[in-house]
């Protein structure tokens, strides 16, 4: 039977307007609390995971659970001071009054997680609504179904439905939650489904935030250290099998580097996963949709690591083409999995030419130490985020927030960012009667 999605939503506005939320030791209280939870429910959530994306242990220690509780302890630490109104000052035309800016919840919000990072992903955003003193409804993904059930039963179990609940469902959950009227939307997924997403939330003019994707290239300059670009690269795109939003999703190595890059890239892959790589070690591709769609890839351009497959088992091996153009298959969208492309440059601009000619990706790394290579790139592509000579670390920074821009999304959190993101800043001038 299918839940009173309109109930619930009454039950956590009625608690919302009864202003225990925006009571920071009760906000503090309920941090601490979900960080209890994910302590003591460590193994379960390992073991969650491995069942559902074969997600290695070390893997899921580091990226999902290790940085949500670095994330709960930093807003623990500094809530008192964030939810402070600040005094600002107030021009001599308004005489003796005095400015405030009043930092207030929105109200009952709604998270949608994804599949790739389940409980990142979920928590993260989770605790930012909490921070910032809202209700939550928190809506996890069908397609981790054993992620999804242990979230459900950490959550439900121990904290009051009007406050904080966890909705399991298919699509048609995520739809009839999104006809409510809830007073914040905050979605991580594809940019379609942001669309849809965003249509839903115009209809009741609710306030969204929108992490989506996009295909993120990695521009290797001719000055590069292959040695380290090579790692920093295989790190960031192999991991969870490249179903990492913040991938590189291709290469563009300067011609006079491409080759000794890609000798460098299969190095790292032997030295990383062994000369065998295999399904019952690596990451798994999340669904049997997602897998055929990335074995079509396999045969574009020229195939010069990886390329096996196992559909039995949702296995492809780190993968890497070579002789790529924007006419393949593979550039279209974003991949979203672990094969590789690299495509060549010879003038720095023509590649932040074509770059810009393509729809604004979540993240871009650049791995080169030319300054004025780097002002190139920084001053003229339009992108979420990223790194100079390293991938996906900027993410996992409390002082960077994250966020795309354009079709890669809109909106930012992380550290001090998912409070803001989930407060309404008030504006208060304030004058004597007489």
């Amino acid at each position: 039977m299918m839940e009173n999605y309109q109930e619930l939503t009454a039950k956590q506005k009625s608690f919302f307007r009864s202003g225990q939320t925006k009571d920071v030791q009760f906000r503090k209280d309920a941090l601490n609390k979900l960080k209890e939870l994910m302590m003591s429910h460590e193994q379960d959530i390992l073991d969650a995971l491995k069942k559902d994306l074969n997600k290695p242990e070390i893997e899921a220690k580091r990226a999902e659970v290790g940085l949500v509780l670095s994330e709960i302890n930093y807003m623990i630490e500094n809530l008192t001071s964030w939810s402070t109104p600040v005094e600002v000052k107030t021009p001599e035309t308004h005489g003796e009054a005095e400015s405030f800016i009043v930092p207030e919840p929105y109200g009952a919000a709604l998270v949608i997680a994804p599949w790739n990072y389940p409980v990142q992903l979920a928590v993260n955003p989770l605790a930012g609504a909490i921070a910032a003193g809202n209700t939550a409804v928190l809506k996890p993904s069908e397609l981790t179904p054993n992620t999804s059930n242990l979230l459900a039963e950490m959550i439900n179990e121990n904290f009051p439905e009007e406050y904080v609940r966890v909705v399991e469902g298919e699509v048609e959950t995520s739809t009839a939650l999104l006809k409510e009227k809830f007073d914040y939307i905050f979605f991580t997924g594809s940019t379609g489904v942001g669309r849809i997403v965003a249509e839903a939330a115009a209809k009741n003019l609710t306030p969204t935030t929108l992490e989506l994707g996009g295909k993120s290239p990695a521009i290797v300059h001719e000055d590069a250290d292959l040695d380290e670009t090579a790692k920093r690269l295989a790190r960031g795109k192999f991991a969870n099998a490249g179903q990492t939003c913040v991938a590189p999703d291709y290469v563009y190595a300067h011609r006079s580097v491409k080759d000794q890059l890609i000798t460098k890239i299969k190095e790292v892959i032997t030295n990383t996963y062994g000369g065998e790589v295999s399904g019952s070690t690596f990451p798994h591709v999340v669904s049997e949709r997602h897998f055929d769609r990335l074995q079509n890839f396999l045969d574009n351009g020229k195939l010069v690591a990886g390329g096996k497959s196992d559909r039995s088992q949702l296995f492809i091996e780190p993968t890497v083409l070579d002789e790529i153009s924007w006419d393949d298959a593979v550039m279209k969208d974003e991949i979203f999995g672990p094969i590789l492309p690299i495509m060549t440059y010879d003038e720095t601009f023509d590649a932040i030419e074509e770059i810009m000619n393509h729809p604004k990706p979540l993240a871009l790394y650049l791995f080169s130490d030319d300054e004025k290579v780097q002002d190139d790139v920084l001053n003229n592509i339009s992108f979420g985020g990223g790194a100079i000579n390293d991938t996906i670390n900027h993410m996992t920074s409390h002082y960077l927030p994250f966020g795309g821009v354009g079709d890669s999304g809109m909106g930012a959190y992380h550290g001090k960012a998912s409070f803001d993101t989930f407060s309404h800043f008030k504006s208060i001038l304030k004058r004597s009667n007489k």
